[in-house]
C-alpha cells in the first residue's frame, strides 16, 4: 500500500489538470520554435541551454554562445519578476496568477507581432529580441505554476517529474496518469511547433498565443479553478 509520502500532490478537478496540460503543451511548442526558428536554443530548459554555453565556448561558436545566454537572461528575469509579483500579491491577499498569465499573452503577442513584421524570418537582431522575450514568458509561466500548483507539478521542466515517474515505476507503484499526461504532452506540443514551422512558418507563434490564451480562459475563477490560483 502506497505511503502517504509517496502519493503525489494533484490537481482537485478537471479545469486545473486541463490548465497545467496545456501550459506543458505551450512549453513544448515555444521550445521547438525557438530551437528551430529564433537560434537552436530552448527557452524553457535551462539546463540544456548551460550546456550549450559550454559547448559554444568549447567549439568557439559566439552566435550559439550568445543565444543560449540570452535564453537564460530571459528566463532568469521572467522567474524573478513573477516571482517577485506573486509574493507582494500574497502579501496583499490580491489574486496573481490571472495577471502572470495575462502577462505571458502580452510577451507571446509581441513575439508574434514581431515574428509577422519580419513575415516569418526575422533578423539576427530581431531574432534575439524575440528569443529573449520568448524565454522571458516562459520564466513568469514557472513563476505562475509555482505559485497556482500543487508541488510536483511543473510544466516548463520535465527531468525531476521524470525522475519521480521512472522511480515509482520500479517501486511499482500506482501509475499516476496526470504526471504521464505532462510528460507526453512535452512532445506533443513540440511535435505541433515543428509541424507550423515546417508548413506555415509565417503565422508559427500563434499556436503558443492561442495556447496560453486557452490557459487563462481555464485558470478564471469558480469551482474548477485551481487551488492555489489566486495564492493571496
Amino acid at each position: 500500500m502506497e505511503t502517504p509520502a509517496s502519493s503525489p500532490a494533484k490537481p482537485e478537478s478537471p479545469r486545473p489538470r486541463a490548465l497545467f496540460l496545456t501550459l506543458t503543451l505551450l512549453t513544448g511548442a515555444l521550445n521547438a520554435i525557438g530551437f528551430l526558428a529564433l537560434g537552436g536554443v530552448f527557452v524553457s530548459v535551462m539546463t540544456a541551454n548551460l550546456a550549450l554555453v559550454g559547448i559554444a565556448v568549447g567549439g568557439s561558436d559566439p552566435d550559439l554562445a550568445r543565444n543560449s545566454v540570452v535564453a537564460l537572461a530571459g528566463y532568469i528575469a521572467g522567474v524573478l519578476l513573477g516571482a517577485r509579483y506573486g509574493e507582494r500579491c500574497e502579501r496583499r491577499n490580491r489574486p496573481g496568477v490571472r495577471t502572470l498569465l495575462g502577462s505571458e499573452l502580452l510577451l507571446l503577442c509581441g513575439v508574434l507581432a514581431g515574428w509577422l513584421v519580419s513575415d516569418g524570418s526575422p533578423a539576427a537582431h530581431l531574432r534575439t529580441v524575440l528569443l529573449g522575450t520568448a524565454a522571458l514568458a516562459m520564466g513568469c509561466q514557472s513563476a505562475t505554476i509555482r505559485a497556482a500548483a500543487p508541488p510536483e507539478v511543473s510544466t516548463t521542466y520535465m527531468t525531476g517529474l521524470l525522475t519521480t515517474v521512472l522511480a515509482d515505476l520500479l517501486a511499482r507503484r500506482r501509475p499516476d496518469w496526470d504526471r504521464a499526461a505532462l510528460l507526453a504532452a512535452i512532445p506533443a506540443g513540440a511535435a505541433l511547433g515543428a509541424l507550423v514551422v515546417g508548413t506555415a512558418r509565417t503565422a508559427a507563434p500563434l499556436l503558443p498565443v492561442v495556447l496560453v490564451a486557452a490557459a487563462l480562459t481555464l485558470s478564471g475563477g469558480g469551482p474548477g479553478a485551481p487551488g492555489r490560483a489566486d495564492p493571496g
